[in-house]
């Protein structure tokens, strides 16, 4: 499932996102590639372990908890602290890669499999050109380019890239997700009815319909979440 989803920082959180990414070290974006995708990526990434790396880190986390929506479409699991990277200049691009199906906590010990990959867009689309995050899935190849705090969800076993941003710089937030629920298609179907619940809840109120409704939501939970 690919899902946009607006607003998940405000303008107090990107306002400071965007203070910390002025002032960051940034390194080279391969080390955190796979073998494959490092032969094709060419962007900066924020260097871990630094103090604005840590405090961005927690200000993505504590808007993702916040936000009702971004649970119902991802269901987490586990999240892997938020990465951060800057596509501008002679670094400006990552052609088509598979993200790695298992990544590891800090420490290295914990794995993690990544279900959904997220882009949470920190710069708004006027900034630059070019920065299109393309995405394959079965309808064809999708262009995202959101604005400045909204965020894309999509199966992390998508084959994806980032066009050449070819005047000013592309900041984001990337990060991968261990959804309770490991199929996309029976994530989708949650999400939708979710989505529907939540509709006619508002149009009908606590009928005994949407009561019953709303424990099979809960019992398909139940029948395929892991935790």
């Amino acid at each position: 499932m690919l899902l946009k989803i607006s607003q998940i920082l405000d303008a107090a959180g990107l306002a400071r996102a965007r203070e910390l990414l002025a002032i960051a070290p940034w390194a080279d974006g391969r080390t955190t590639a796979g073998r494959q995708a490092a032969q094709v990526k060419n962007n900066e990434q924020l260097q871990p372990g630094s103090e604005q790396h840590r405090e961005l880190q927690a200000l993505v986390l504590q808007a993702l908890e916040k936000h009702p929506l971004f649970f119902s479409a991802t269901l987490p699991k586990r999240v892997l602290p938020p990465l951060f990277n800057r596509y501008s200049g002679a670094t400006n691009a990552y052609g088509s890669h598979v993200d790695q199906a298992v990544r590891y906590l800090p420490g290295g010990v914990q794995r993690v499999r990544t279900d959904v990959s997220c882009t949470l867009f920190l710069s708004e689309p006027a900034d630059y050109d070019g920065g299109e995050l393309v995405i394959a899935d079965t309808f064809g190849e999708q262009r995202v380019k959101l604005a400045a705090g909204d965020l894309v969800v999509y199966p992390g076993s998508s084959v994806h890239r980032v066009e050449a941003v070819t005047r000013g710089a592309r900041l984001a937030s990337f990060f991968w997700i261990e959804s309770m629920v490991r199929s996309d298609e029976q994530r989708r179907l949650l999400y939708e009815m979710d989505m529907s619940l939540m509709k006619l809840r508002g149009e009908w109120g606590e009928t005994d319909e949407l009561v019953q409704l709303t424990g099979t939501y809960h019992n398909l939970l139940r029948m395929w979440a892991d935790t």
